[in-house]
């Protein structure tokens, strides 16, 4: 009889921590770490004056650019910046926006990522700081995927590729 009653208390103990467990952020918690986080990329990633940044969701064409007529010495890309088209994935579209000066990726932007929920934010406060430093290192769109927010990274890379694509042209 000791037994059993030892055994339904493990089990309701365990029911309770299995239960009591939390897996994701509350709205104000997630919103407070984005703000932490983006406040870090910018000063771990400022290779100069004007530093990366990710922006809450803003309504953009899907390929609009502001090219200048100089055209860069290097890279091959003339300066201005270029907003790539839209990517569509899983979770929400993806846009990025790059500036270049002196044939150069000075800064890079997303004013389009899937932020509806907590735990989109939550991947993104993470990932799109990442991408945006790679991207400043590799200065082409041969960069490396985020593990856990593979679809962000696949709808990053092809908005970024498009934006390079017309900062070449």
């Amino acid at each position: 009889m000791k037994k059993i009653v030892y055994a339904i208390l493990a089990t309701l103990s365990g029911l309770v921590l299995l239960f009591s467990y939390r897996t994701s952020l509350p709205e104000d918690q997630a919103s407070a770490a984005t703000d932490t986080a983006t406040a870090a990329a910018r000063t771990a990633t400022a290779p100069t004056a004007t530093t990366p940044t990710t922006t809450p969701r803003a309504t953009a064409s899907a390929a609009a650019a502001t090219p200048s007529a100089t055209a860069s010495s290097g890279t091959g890309l003339a300066d201005g910046t270029y907003t790539g088209a839209a990517a569509d994935t899983r979770y929400g579209a993806v846009q990025v926006q790059i500036t270049v000066a002196g044939g150069v990726i000075t800064d890079v932007q997303t004013p389009q990522y899937p932020s509806s929920n907590g735990r989109d934010r939550q991947i993104n406060q993470n990932a799109l700081p990442r991408l945006i430093s790679e991207t400043m290192a590799a200065q082409s769109a041969a960069i490396d995927m985020v593990s856990g927010a593979t679809y962000t990274s696949d709808g990053y890379i092809a908005s970024l590729q498009s934006a390079i694509d017309q900062a070449a042209a």
